[in-house]
């Protein structure tokens, strides 16, 4: 299978996290889009894309979700979103090193741990670590949706999550990253909602199973 990569452009401003996907900023970014969905799904096939950035600070990323069936019920920090409309950002930044899971809900609730053996357990996974609420503070999450959705949208909705994921929080977990430019890190973006009414499981990179926690199915992000 050909390996996915994803280019992602180092800019010299901070890119506005407001939902302006045809933004000139914005505009200057490669778009992913989430294409592989799971037959396990209802069928509903929501177009998800997603744009990344970064400066000498960290990632910024922009979702856009052309959507129906739009819920939200868990809102703050360490909650289970990916039951709700959701997008993620799985990401690699060393090789030799395990990876963080930034799930979003559409009005900005957050799950994130850093993830060094997935195999699945009764606790979640063999080895891992849920960010403390300090260190999921360093996150910028910006919704277009607010942060309950109850009852369901059921008709055609838009709508943008927008998130920025600093350096050296990363570097707390998986080590000095030194100079970005040339690196190559792995990494997929989800979306999903598995407690609506219509529940749905894409990703980039195609999955052999219903299991997004399949890092050696990561694409390539690489730092120009």
């Amino acid at each position: 299978m050909l390996q996915k990569k994803y280019r992602i452009y180092h800019v010299s401003y901070s890119p506005d996290l407001q939902f302006d996907w045809d933004s000139p900023k914005w505009q200057q970014a490669e778009t992913a889009e989430l294409l592989h969905f799971r037959p396990e799904g209802s069928g509903h096939s929501p177009k998800t894309s997603v744009r990344l950035l970064y400066d000498s600070t960290g990632i910024y990323g922009l979702f856009r979700v052309q959507d129906q069936f739009v819920l939200c019920r868990h809102v703050g920090l360490q909650t289970p979103v990916y039951k709700d409309s959701c997008v993620e950002f799985f990401v690699s930044p060393r090789p030799d090193r395990g990876y963080f899971n930034f799930e979003f809900s559409c009005g900005g609730g957050l799950l994130c741990c850093y993830i060094t053996d997935p195999t699945r357990t009764e606790e979640g996974f063999r080895e891992f670590t849920v960010l403390p609420d300090d260190d999921c503070r360093q996150i910028i999450i910006s919704p277009s949706m607010p942060g309950i959705v109850f009852p369901e949208i059921v008709g055609p909705t838009e709508w943008f999550l927008g998130f920025f994921i600093p350096f050296s929080l990363l570097e707390k977990y998986a080590g000095q990253i030194g100079d970005l430019h040339g690196q190559t890190w792995r990494a997929n973006f989800y979306k999903c909602a598995d407690g609506s009414s219509h529940p749905h499981w894409a990703s980039w990179t195609e999955l052999p199973e219903k299991n997004f926690h399949l890092p050696e199915h990561f694409g390539e992000i690489v730092f120009e």
